[in-house]
């Protein structure tokens, strides 16, 4: 009987250390498969003129030194200011105008490119530091970025940082974009132990298709429509539409009070 005892006393105690492993195990594996979960960057657009919410799974970004708009300006109470960004992978005329039109009514703007453009067009590149505009991180190839390991993440946003470097004898700005918005928040960690300040949008439309533009007077009502304080604006610098509207949709907005900001400024209002 004792024996019996014992045997089955020694049973239970397997059993349970190998649940309460078990256990362990799974709660582990669930993190790990949390951090490396892919997600697609959207905004809910209002045309109430209010900064957009995040949902709960957007939300926890500014932990990993992520931005999508300027919260230190509140609704529409304050200072009215707006970032004007840039996703450039290629030259079709559409860029150097749009550099004109900056130029013109000295308005700073961020420019994240990819290895295409700083090697098919450098005086371009040149041209956008030169003129006080931040050169940011798009990687060098355009990858969904939440199929890419550790290594190959470090190298897409290492090796623009390097070619950059070869090609004008600047230092890339530490401000980085996901292609296509796609990210998982070990992307997001991976970007911020590099130095990287990861910067998505508060406000994007269909812009980026040179076979499907929109009309003129549809663009301009949709950014007017649904600007608002502390936008971080994500504009498509190939798109023909863009280059058209951008003098008009500037002196718009500076004619409602909104003057522009760089990304740097965004940073430290943001981290006060």
């Amino acid at each position: 009987m004792k024996k019996a005892i014992k045997i089955t006393t020694g049973i239970c105690l397997v059993l349970s250390v190998f649940l309460l492993s078990s256990c362990f195990l799974s709660v582990d594996a669930s993190s790990v498969g949390d951090s490396q979960e892919a997600m697609s960057w959207y905004i809910k657009r209002n045309t109430a003129h209010e900064q957009p919410v995040l949902d709960s799974k957007q939300s926890d970004i500014e932990k990993y030194d992520a931005y999508y708009l300027d919260r230190s300006c509140g609704g529409e109470q304050g200072e009215k200011i707006l970032y004007l960004t840039f996703d450039a992978g290629y030259e079709n005329g559409n860029i150097a105008r749009i550099l004109d039109t900056l130029r013109e009514e000295k308005v700073p703007a961020a420019f994240f490119v990819l290895k295409h453009l700083i090697k098919d067009e450098p005086e371009l590149i040149r041209r956008m530091a030169e003129e006080g505009h931040l050169v940011c991180n798009h990687t060098m190839n355009h990858k969904d970025m939440t199929c890419c390991d550790r290594e190959t993440f470090v190298n897409e946003l290492r090796g623009l940082e390097e070619l950059y470097s070869a090609t004008t004898g600047k230092v890339l700005s530490k401000y980085y974009r996901p292609p296509m918005g796609k990210y998982s928040k070990a992307n997001l960690e991976y970007a911020k132990e590099l130095g990287y300040t990861t910067v998505f949008w508060s406000f994007a439309y269909a812009d980026w298709d040179n076979d499907d533009q929109p009309t003129v007077d549809f663009a301009k009502k949709k950014i007017l429509d649904n600007i608002h304080n502390g936008a971080i604006l994500l504009l498509h610098p190939t798109s023909a539409t863009n280059a058209e509207i951008l003098p008009e949709i500037i002196r718009t907005l500076k004619e409602q009070g909104y003057r522009f900001g760089t990304l740097d400024e965004l940073v430290k209002r943001c981290s006060k």
